[in-house]
């Protein structure tokens, strides 16, 4: 990848320099008291990160699939009924997980580009009696962001757990854990967390785990075992050094500088932020004609656009973009692969990173034979931008 790309996919993202510059520091020893400070202090930062006060964190090396799984195999039991809120390729993925695990599971499905609503969850949950319910934040295949908010309210008092996949919405889109009584949240390093790819995140609450300890069968996974982690956790959260595997220890020492960076914006204004430059990108969208996969403005996610290709326009769109310097990705869920692509805008998106972004993808729309008025989607971005 040519170094001055702008490199503009659902994840990995561009990094911070001094979130890189950790990452390549010599690497410490995990048990050395000062990586012990460093990852008792990304416990506290990922609890504020999540607005999450009263959940345990965990920081384990590997991918979101793994933080999914964890969530998944400490929850679930064989046997039990599982409800996943589908509006994706990793919804699917989360009930494959729970199968895996032996829960019995149904789905709760809408169209493509739709979500299920908190009145259809309510008239699933009376079907019959479910240990969890999954949701999926922001689905990276769709653009679809779930009104998580409302879909947990309506599990309130019927006491099944939740477990919320926010791999593409952790740090960018507005979730309140504590607030909105999610039990787990989990995520993943390379996406608005702002770290490269190979830490799994989760923050779980003290019902999830009660809920885990009164557990009746074995957790089947060793390494995703709470069991297994919770110890380490709680002996750096103390200071101490503990050992069961080995930390991705460079990995955590970059969190711990990424988690300080959006602390230091502070949640609302990151918040706010990616609202603001997915505004400027849905109106360079309509501007240019061209269509978002999500079937409305409400269910559009503000960490990334799913967008249909126009007509006579093919696959070849995203090599075109390229060479204008921007880097997007292709389509992703099975029914849109070959006719769509996604424009990812997390982390440290600026409005410089928007207007370039814009303006590449206009052009080779252009040199692709769509017909459009030079500067239409950038003039549109712009006035958004200055609103």
């Amino acid at each position: 990848m040519n170094e001055r790309e702008l490199l503009m996919i659902p994840g990995p993202v561009a990094f911070d320099p001094a979130v890189l510059r950790a990452l390549s520091a010599p690497s410490r020893s995990h048990v050395s008291p000062e990586f012990i400070a460093t990852f008792g202090n990304v416990l506290r930062q990922l609890r504020q990160v999540c607005l999450a006060p009263s959940a345990q964190p965990f920081v384990v090396a590997g991918s979101g699939t793994l933080a999914m799984e964890m969530a998944v195999a400490n929850l679930v039991e064989p046997g039990q009924h599982a409800l996943v809120v589908n509006t994706g390729y990793f919804s699917d993925r989360m009930g494959m997980l729970l199968e895996r695990h032996g829960a019995q599971v149904t789905h709760l499905r809408a169209p493509v580009g739709d979500a299920p609503t908190a009145e259809q969850l309510r008239a699933a949950l009376t079907e019959r009696p479910y240990a969890v319910v999954t949701l999926t934040h922001v689905d990276t295949s769709t653009g679809v962001r779930a009104p998580v908010k409302a879909l947990l309210e309506a599990l309130r008092g019927t006491g099944v757990l939740s477990i919320v996949d926010g791999v593409c919405a952790t740090a960018g889109e507005e979730f309140r854990q504590d607030d909105w009584g999610a039990d787990v949240y989990l995520t993943a390093s390379q996406k608005a967390v702002g770290v490269p790819p190979g830490l799994a995140l989760l923050t779980v609450s003290p019902r999830a785990i009660e809920a885990w300890r009164q557990r009746k069968t074995p957790v089947r996974s060793l390494y995703a075992d709470f069991g297994e982690w919770l110890p380490i956790h709680e002996a750096y959260a103390a200071g101490r050094p503990a050992y069961f595997a080995t930390p991705a220890v460079n990995l955590v020492c970059a969190l711990e500088v990424s988690l300080g960076q959006i602390l230091a914006e502070g949640m609302e204004r990151r918040f706010a932020r990616h609202r603001e430059m997915a505004r400027a990108f849905r109106a360079a969208w309509a501007a240019m004609g061209l269509e978002l996969v999500p079937r409305s403005e409400e269910l559009a996610a503000n960490t990334l656009s799913a967008l249909r290709l126009p007509e006579g326009v093919d696959g070849a769109l995203l090599g075109r973009i390229r060479d204008e310097g921007v880097v997007v990705a292709g389509g992703l869920h099975p029914e849109l692969k070959a006719r769509s692509f996604r424009v990812g805008h997390m982390n440290a998106i600026t409005p410089a990173d928007v207007l370039a972004t814009v303006g590449a993808v206009e052009r080779a729309l252009v040199r692709c034979g769509m017909k459009l008025e030079p500067g239409v989607g950038v003039a549109a971005a712009q006035r958004a931008l200055l609103s």
